[in-house]
């Protein structure tokens, strides 16, 4: 075992981070949509 897998800096569930990343990105691409989409219905 080296010394990076003695000494870890987070012990926290990896899936956790990963689902928290898609979570916001996944949010961040929605609310992208969603003003488009009330610019292109409010312009025609």
């Amino acid at each position: 075992m080296n010394q990076f897998e003695k000494n870890v800096q987070s012990k926290r569930n990896d899936a956790i981070d990963s689902g928290m990343g898609f979570a916001v990105s996944f949010g961040f691409f929605a609310v992208l949509f969603i003003i488009a989409t009330v610019i292109k219905v409010v312009g025609s």
